[in-house]
């Protein structure tokens, strides 16, 4: 997000993703301190008793550190106003860090009261690593951290909405979430890939990967509408057609986005 960006129709919701690695060097500080392993291995050993003792090699949120974070931008007609993978092309973290809270605080400043935040998963995940982010790097968060709340407000986190607030665990979360809509999902990167692909230099593939996953937030939040009655479900499919026209016409600028096009498929619920 940038100052640019509010200049134009008043928005309604930022939507948005993250994706992180874990932080090497803080994992041997923290995990193994006074022996001199090197980052990558800190990070080996971490997740080997993470995966032992949880049956996950998943790190905490805490340990690691955002490489990605995409957001869009829509309107109060729930139209597809922006979309912003932050500091692109060089996807610097501390870059990505101050150019997310500076945008949160431009837009709770001018438009308060009047914007929110959308997320899936973001109060356990996305909104925590953003924090600590700018906990890291000094960044000051003022609006958002006066006006923060535990339950919806200035934001809504889709999994906590259709859980019931964590009454239940949502399996298949939101790729299952996508599927049932006819939308792309998980394609050829999934979330444990992303430390690999990061290893590897490639930055654009995670940050693609990230931007898909906000899309898809994007239709599930419509199909959430629906459910409160905010949408009837012939403005539903009326904004889901004007959105897949707005992305072609994308395209050019950001190429990512016609591997998501070529996967669209319509909802066509069964059984």
């Amino acid at each position: 997000m940038s100052s640019g960006e509010f200049q134009e129709a008043v928005p309604a919701y930022f939507l948005f993703d993250t994706e992180s690695v874990p932080d090497g060097k803080l994992i041997a500080k923290v995990r193994y301190p006074g022996e001199d392993i090197a980052p990558e291995e800190a990070i080996q050993r971490a997740q080997a008793k993470a995966l032992e003792n949880y049956g996950s090699d998943f790190l905490a949120l805490t340990m690691q550190y955002p490489i990605a974070v995409c957001v869009l931008r829509v309107g109060e007609d729930f139209s597809l106003q922006r979309i912003t993978c932050l500091d692109a092309p060089q996807y610097r973290p501390r870059k990505i860090v101050e150019s997310f809270w500076a945008g949160v605080g431009q837009a709770f400043a001018k438009y308060r009261g009047k914007v929110r935040l959308v997320t899936f998963n973001g109060r356990g995940f996305d909104l925590p690593l953003m924090e600590m982010a700018a906990f890291r790097y000094g960044v000051q968060a003022r609006e958002y951290f006066f006006n923060r709340k535990r339950v919806e407000g200035w934001h809504v986190d889709l999994m906590d909405w259709l859980t019931n607030y964590s009454a239940y665990r949502m399996s298949g979360g939101l790729n299952l979430l996508s599927k049932l809509l006819g939308k792309p999902g998980k394609m050829e990167i999934k979330g444990d890939q992303v430390h690999q692909l990061h290893r590897d230099g490639k930055i654009q593939e995670i940050n693609d990967y990230c931007m898909f996953d906000t899309l898809d937030t994007y239709f599930v939040f419509l199909r959430t509408r629906v459910l409160t009655g905010e949408l009837s479900l012939e403005q539903e499919h009326i904004a889901v057609l004007k959105a897949k026209q707005w992305l072609q016409g994308k395209v050019a600028e950001l190429p990512g986005l016609q591997q998501y096009l070529d996967n669209w498929g319509d909802w066509n619920p069964w059984p």
